[in-house]
Formats: structure tokens, C-alpha cells, sequence
């Protein structure tokens, strides 16, 4: 069985060729940083655009590096949730037309999902039952996973997510965008105990997440109330390599925590991490700490399947066994912060 997978849910347009067994045939990613930059975030509309013009050469390179056509696929895969609206429109209507085209059966795909689903393509025994962390730009979520499909959703933010948190204080610096993995590299140089920010819910024993307020504490060790022009501020190297690693400290604290304690409370013997920040070297660090104290074992997604990819898709060959195919008439389900 070979299956093409597309993802399309926010700023990369990705697809890839997957065999039954999990192995990569060929994949392709394009990404939008560039387009991007001089808004310093995502635009939803520009996203969208960029989509448009890229899926076909993206979908045409997997195929051709895997050395198959499209009549010689089984199946069609594609992210139809969370996400931005017109990114997902864009990878639906196009695994939907190529369905049609090729008369193959179309398979949707949970975005969240599938970046845990990333970690078991990554090792060669079951991780299942465990706990999984899903921390990108725009979720911060925990769940309970009993198998790659049947996950219970523990928590999670309930303002901004960590990768989130992590871009605006890498604005507020004028680190460029993305300002997450610019944070991370600076805080290298940094003092994570020079700036005392909070651990906002830590404590809480939900398993909740919030961000915002850390990121607006960081805001007011930068500069006085009223200041909006950030770009002005004098700031030195090191003041911003110290905010960045007390900023990233924080932020690593509270995601150890409360993921550890998932761990324990729902007597799982593996914690699998998935999505952007996941990438993080210094909560990569803290987490095998946690498990290595705690004894559970740890997954967490190579680098390169870290952010936004089709790879990951490869969940769909989960759903195909249990017969769980699309119809036609599929639609996206958008949003950003909750864990579907």
C-alpha cells in the first residue's frame, strides 16, 4: 500500500509518499517564512495565497521522488483540522480533486494527531498507551493516548501557546521572524535565573496552560508601561540573551511539570512529544531529565519532523486499517488553541 499525504494547515505546504510499513518514499516541503518576515507573523490571506500556488509542484515532487504516479496510489491523505481556514481549503479541495481524478479513497487526517504520530514513526516498538505533548506556535495541549487514534484531551492553553509566547518576546526583541528559534539560540548566552518570571499555572492541578501573562511579564522587564515601539529600545546583547533564557526557563518548567505529572496520574510508562518547540533543545534536556527521575520513557519527534510536515500524516494508514475513509463532502474544522 502507498498513500500520498497532504498538509496544508498554516504556513508550510507539504506532502509526502508513504508506504504501509511507515517508510518515507519521498516528501517535499515548502516553506513561507520569507513571505512572512516584514509582518512579523503569519497573515492568514498570504498564507492561503502562497498554498495556491505551491501544492501542485509540492504534491508533483513527492510523487516523483517516490517514483509513482497517481493511479499507483491507494489512498489520499489530507489535514482537514486545526488550523487556518483558507490554508486547510486549500489542501481539502485539492486531496478531494485528486481523489476524483484518480478515483482513490480520501482519508482525513488530525493535524494535533499526527505530530505525536510523528514519534511512533520514530522508534520500532508501540508507545501506546502513553501520555502525549503537542507544543507548536499555536497549541499547547496534553492528552491521553490509548492507541494513535483514541486520544483523551487532558488540557491545555487557554491563551497563548508556548510557541506563540515564544515568537512575541522574539518581536518584542527585534529578533526577526520566526522569533521562537531566535529566542532559543540567544538564550544560550543567557542566564535563565536572571530574570525571576512567573510559572503561570504550575501549580494549578488541571492541566491547563497559560502563557500570556509570562510574555507580558517579560514585556515590562523590557520596557516602561506606555512603550510600543519596541524596535526603539536600547536594549544590550546580553540584557536579551539573559530574558531569553529566564523567558525559555520559565516556559520549560511549566511544560516539564505538568507533563511529568500526566505521566504519573495516568500510570503511563511513555511521554511523546510532537510539534514545533518540541525542537527546543533545552526542553528536550529537561524532559529526559524528568523521565530519567521519574522512569518513563521518552519520544520525542526527530528535528526535522518537529514542525509542520506530511510525513506525519502517515497516521492515516492508522485509520485505513480500522476502515475509517472521507467522503466527498469533507470539510475543515479551523481554530488554533483548542485540542479536538
Amino acid at each position: 500500500m502507498t498513500i500520498l499525504t497532504i498538509e496544508s494547515t498554516c504556513d508550510e505546504t507539504a506532502a509526502a509518499v508513504i508506504s504501509d510499513t511507515g517508510s518515507v518514499l519521498g516528501e517535499c516541503v515548502a516553506t513561507q517564512e520569507s513571505l512572512h518576515e516584514k509582518f512579523g507573523g503569519v497573515v492568514p490571506e498570504v498564507a492561503a495565497r502562497a498554498h495556491v500556488e505551491r501544492i501542485l509542484p509540492v504534491i508533483d515532487t513527492a510523487l516523483r521522488q517516490a517514483d509513482v504516479t497517481g493511479e499507483q496510489l491507494d489512498a489520499i491523505a489530507v489535514a482537514d483540522r486545526p488550523g487556518l481556514a483558507g490554508s486547510l481549503l486549500v489542501g481539502v479541495v485539492a486531496a478531494k480533486t485528486l481523489a476524483v481524478a484518480w478515483k482513490k479513497p480520501l482519508v482525513s487526517v488530525n493535524h494535533l494527531h499526527a505530530h505525536l504520530y510523528a514519534c511512533q514513526l520514530s522508534v520500532d516498538y508501540s508507545v501506546y498507551p502513553c501520555v502525549g505533548l503537542v507544543v507548536s506556535g499555536g497549541h499547547t495541549s496534553l492528552y491521553h493516548c490509548t492507541s494513535p487514534l483514541d486520544l483523551q484531551y487532558l488540557g491545555g492553553t487557554i491563551d497563548d501557546a508556548a510557541g506563540e509566547a515564544f515568537d512575541k518576546v522574539g518581536a518584542m526583541l527585534s529578533l526577526g521572524f520566526p522569533g521562537g528559534p531566535a529566542v532559543s539560540r540567544l538564550a544560550v548566552s543567557g542566564d535563565p535565573t536572571a530574570f525571576d518570571y512567573p510559572r503561570s499555572m504550575l501549580h494549578d492541578r488541571s492541566y491547563r496552560f497559560s502563557f500570556s501573562g509570562l510574555k507580558t511579564a517579560v514585556r515590562y522587564s523590557i520596557a516602561e508601561p506606555g512603550v510600543k515601539d519596541f524596535s526603539q529600545l536600547q536594549i544590550d546583547d546580553q540584557t536579551k540573551a539573559d530574558v531569553c533564557a529566564s523567558f525559555q526557563a520559565a516556559v520549560v518548567d511549566v511544560l516539564v511539570a505538568k507533563s511529568a505529572r500526566a505521566v504519573d496520574e495516568y500510570h503511563a510508562q511513555h511521554l511523546i512529544v510532537g510539534g514545533g518547540v518540541a525542537a527546543n533543545p533545552v526542553l528536550r534536556d529537561a524532559l529526559q531529565v524528568a523521565a530519567d527521575k521519574q522512569g518513563f520513557g521518552l519520544v520525542i519527534a526527530p528535528m526535522k519532523w518537529c514542525t509542520d510536515n506530511a510525513v506525519m500524516g502517515a497516521i492515516a494508514l492508522e485509520k485505513i486499517k480500522r476502515g475509517q475513509f472521507a467522503e466527498l463532502d469533507l470539510d475543515i474544522t479551523a481554530g488554533l488553541q483548542r485540542g479536538f
